[in-house]
């Protein structure tokens, strides 16, 4: 009876001890989350001097997407024997220089796409990967500090292709005015004296001409999330014709290192563009008689793109 009574005290002891020890271990771990977050505050703190100190801003994220696919005697689709792919990426890359008086914020976009369909049944279908989406576009913005807000600045924008057609066509933007900063990572661009240079091979219905060019671009990062989204418009003084806007946004959310996922989607009109098209799309001897495209009877419909995938960041 006294050895039961001793191991039982022994085990009540033993029990007490750990729920003991687990208490302290827990209040020391409150304590320890406590002390770091209170360091982790401090570094926040610190960092944002640093980035309001003059000088360079340099950064980069961006999105690989793709998928590859093969089928054999695959009989419910129309092409049973076939392999496919698609692949896909996009890059936002900035390079600004901050200083008290002046400023000179540069940026890179591209997206650009592949896609493959192999029908192995067909030995003379085109087996190779052809570009779809193809977005280039670049820009350098100078600007005087007249205010803490705003600025007399020039742009310098450049947009076109490079996997088909490269400047066929091409815009280049020049042009002053004032741009405007109300909060931190916003720029609004606002010129009303800018020429839109079109660039163009053979006789085509692109045109260049004077007129006003609006920016709004916002790039921002917190944590593990990145963010970008530009809107570009011209506005052309000869004709709403040759009027063009793009608007790009890009999304990234890190989630092991410099992995994550990231989608990215995009908006434009242009009138130019889709006479083009349209006009190279017109069979004038097709049954039953087709309507000549021109700029009065144009269907412009709006582009858009996305890309959903892996991204990265530098």
């Amino acid at each position: 009876m006294k050895q039961t009574l001793l191991i039982l005290a022994l085990f009540i002891g033993m029990v007490s001890i750990n729920a003991q020890t687990k208490e302290e271990l827990e209040a020391q771990k409150k304590e320890k989350k406590a002390e770091a977050d209170a360091l982790a505050a401090e570094v926040k703190a610190i960092q944002a001097k640093i980035d309001a100190l003059p000088g360079w801003r340099i950064g980069a994220f961006g999105t690989i997407g793709g998928s590859l696919s093969n089928f054999s005697n695959w009989y419910s689709q129309g092409t049973p024997n076939n392999q496919s792919g698609n692949i896909g990426f996009t890059l936002n890359a900035y390079a600004n220089l901050i200083q008290d008086k002046f400023f000179w914020r540069n940026a890179l976009t591209t997206n650009l796409n592949w896609v493959k369909l192999d029908d192995k049944d067909d030995p003379n279908d085109d087996d190779s990967f052809n570009p779809t989406t193809d977005v280039f576009n670049i820009s350098s913005l100078y600007g005087r500090n007249i205010t803490k807000t705003l600025a007399a600045s020039g742009l310098m924008e450049y947009r076109t292709t490079l996997l088909d057609n490269f400047n066929d066509p091409g815009y280049l933007d020049l042009g002053i005015g004032a741009t405007w900063t109300p909060i931190e990572n916003l720029i609004v661009v606002i010129h009303p004296l800018n020429y839109n240079f079109v660039f163009s091979s053979g006789e085509t219905i692109y045109e260049s001409s004077l007129g006003a060019k609006i920016v709004a671009d916002y790039t921002r990062s917190f944590g593990a999330v990145n963010f970008k989204t530009n809107l570009s418009m011209f506005q052309s003084y000869k004709s709403n014709n040759y009027s063009n806007w793009t608007w790009t946004n890009s999304f990234s959310y890190t989630l092991w290192k410099m992995i994550g996922v990231g989608f990215d989607f995009g908006l434009r009109n242009n009138r130019q563009e889709a006479l083009d098209y349209a006009l190279g799309q017109y069979d004038p001897t097709a049954i039953p008689t087709q309507e000549e495209p021109t700029f009065d009877n144009l269907d412009n419909k709006l582009q858009t793109y996305y890309t959903l995938g892996l991204s990265y960041k530098f």
